[in-house]
Formats: C-alpha cells, sequence, structure tokens
C-alpha cells in the first residue's frame, strides 16, 4: 500500500522481456540495432523529424537538454518549485557549467507567459546580469497540473520573440499527453518547444530516459557533452530496448491512463481536500499530522509535502482494488 512514488513502482513485464530479447551480442554504445530505431519511431510518434537520445535518468535528461539550450554565462527561467530548481542538486548549474536558474511563480508549479515576462522584465539588458537565455516548464507539472497545447504556445510565442530556447520536463509527460487526449505534437513543437525530455521510468521503465530534440542539429554538441559527462553507457542497447518496448502498441499511454485513472478515484474520495484539481497521476491533500499519522498506521506510505500537506502518486501497476481501500480510508477522515 505504497503510494510515495512511482519511481517506486515496479517494472513492466513488457520492459523484462525486451531486456532478456536484447541480452545478445550486438554494437557497443549507441550503434546498436534498437537504439538505431529511436530516431525514426519518435520522428513517427511527433510528426516530424526529432533526433532521439537515450540517457539513464530524467536528471541526465534535463540536464543535457538545458546545456544544450543555455552557455555558461546564460540564465534558464522555471518555477520556484521545478524539479531542476528543487530536486536536482545544482546538476542544471553543473552540467550547464554555471547557468543560473530564473524563479518564476505560478498557482499548482505551472508557469504562464505573464510569469515570465515578470522575471524577463526584471532583467537589464548589462553584462553586469546574467542574461536568459531558455525557459524550462514542467509537464506534468510537480503539483500534477498539465500544460494544454495552448498553454504550452502561449510560452513558446514569448521564447520565439525573445530568442530563448523552450525546454520541457516531461518526467510525467505519459500522464500529460493521456490526461489531454491529444497528439504529442500539439503539446511540443507544435507549439514551440524545442527539446523535451521524455520520461519512462515513472511509467513502466526500469533505467531508460529520452531526450527529444525536435531541431536536431542540437544533438551535435550533445552526443560528446553526454560521453563527457558518464552517461554513455556501452551496453546501451539495454536502455533503447526500454523505450521500445513502452513505445509498441503505446504501452506509455496505456500505462499512464492506468495512473491517472487511480488519481481520479482518489480525488473523489478527496473532496475538499484537493490542494489542485488532478490532471495526472499525483494527488495532493489538505491532511492534519494526526490525519496523516493515521493513514499511515492503517499502512499507507505517501510523501509528506508541505505543512499539511501529502502527497499522494499513483503506479501503472496499481489497479482500482488496490487504490479503493485508500480512497476509503480518506473518506474516513
Amino acid at each position: 500500500m505504497r503510494f510515495f512514488s512511482d519511481n517506486a513502482a515496479p517494472v513492466h513485464p513488457a520492459v523484462l522481456a525486451a531486456l532478456a530479447e536484447a541480452n545478445v551480442l550486438d554494437t557497443a554504445y549507441d550503434g546498436d540495432a534498437w537504439s538505431k530505431q529511436l530516431d525514426g519511431l519518435f520522428s513517427d510518434l511527433f510528426e516530424t523529424d526529432v533526433r532521439a537520445l537515450w540517457v539513464p535518468s530524467g536528471t541526465s535528461a534535463n540536464c543535457l537538454a538545458l546545456a544544450a539550450l543555455c552557455p555558461p554565462h546564460g540564465a534558464i527561467v522555471c518555477h520556484r518549485d521545478a524539479h531542476i530548481q528543487n530536486d536536482e542538486c545544482g546538476a542544471p548549474e553543473f552540467y550547464t557549467h554555471g547557468a543560473k536558474l530564473l524563479l518564476a511563480e505560478g498557482p499548482g508549479a505551472k508557469l504562464d507567459a505573464a510569469a515570465i515576462q515578470a522575471v524577463l522584465d526584471a532583467t537589464r539588458n548589462d553584462v553586469h546580469q546574467v542574461q536568459p537565455h531558455a525557459i524550462s516548464i514542467t509537464n506534468a507539472t510537480e503539483y500534477g497540473l498539465v500544460y494544454a497545447p495552448d498553454d504550452v504556445a502561449a510560452i513558446g510565442d514569448l521564447a520565439k520573440a525573445k530568442g530563448l530556447g523552450l525546454h520541457m520536463d516531461g518526467a510525467r509527460f505519459a500522464n500529460a499527453v493521456a490526461h489531454l487526449g491529444c497528439s504529442p505534437a500539439d503539446v511540443t513543437w507544435r507549439a514551440g518547444v524545442d527539446a523535451l525530455s521524455f520520461g519512462f521510468v515513472k511509467n513502466g521503465g526500469m533505467s531508460a530516459e529520452a531526450l527529444i530534440f525536435f531541431k536536431p542539429d542540437l544533438a551535435a554538441a550533445t552526443l560528446y557533452r553526454r560521453k563527457r559527462a558518464g552517461l554513455l553507457l556501452s551496453k546501451g542497447r539495454y536502455l533503447a530496448a526500454q523505450i521500445l518496448a513502452l513505445l509498441d502498441g503505446d504501452l506509455w499511454l496505456e500505462n499512464a491512463r492506468t495512473s491517472n485513472a487511480g488519481a481520479t478515484l482518489l480525488a473523489r474520495a478527496a473532496g475538499d481536500r484537493l490542494i489542485n484539481q488532478v490532471e495526472a497521476n499525483e494527488v495532493f491533500l489538505r491532511v492534519s499530522a494526526e490525519e496523516a499519522a493515521s493513514l499511515r498506521a492503517l499502512g499507507f506510505d505517501f510523501y509528506d509535502w508541505g505543512p499539511g500537506e501529502a502527497r499522494l502518486v499513483i503506479s501503472w501497476s496499481q489497479r482500482a482494488e488496490d487504490i479503493q481501500p485508500l480512497a476509503d480510508a480518506i473518506a474516513a477522515l
């Protein structure tokens, strides 16, 4: 009865089977038959030519993307509660060799063009101030809210007008797309996104994420950064195989729909305890310390997110019968 993170979810059986099938002699690094399929399959998925690289973590995907979009002397605008700000131990600054994060505000960890413009307006065009070069948004956000295509397009238009790159941290991109029901293209490159961190580990993968460049030329230097950072695994086919298994038959979307549905079930039970509307696979509740303790005493595991707040995360492997006891316990508080 663990609901503290989808990072702790089991690996999907299809992924394990794909790993076994890849357990043969092949070319090292990313020259294998599995890795060579990524560009074509992701290009089909996004309806445009992309460059797709496997990486072993979401942090590495985010940081390599940001390094491609922002020089060491530049800055990246992100939300104050963004994962790259609060949960990556300075990795973006490390991988960009010193770029600064400029923090913007917005409810539910979600930015809009006006909030970003306010940060840009506060920065003088002056050699004494670090200049913005990129924007990073998270879909779904750290509070489980989703950017719709129009939301992204408004930010994309601002980025284009200001000559800024636009990165999307899609650790839960599958959950966002499952909620929206739109084409992955509509919420990414058609709306102005230049680079996407496409999450798979939270959605049934074991140790593989995808870094998608909608401007393929951005990948050229990233190949060297990936190697220099120690992220070019010699047996990369095992990462590619995981991604291919989850793309096959849109398993990535099926898994996300399952976890989103579980979160919706909890949301119905939570009522006015909800801090934000539930749009992905995370539920944030108002609970007292005593109420949180009573839920834990029943065997439910989750994060305390802030004073009087709890975060519950549903994974792809949890079905309604696994979630209903928690829903009943929340309703009974």
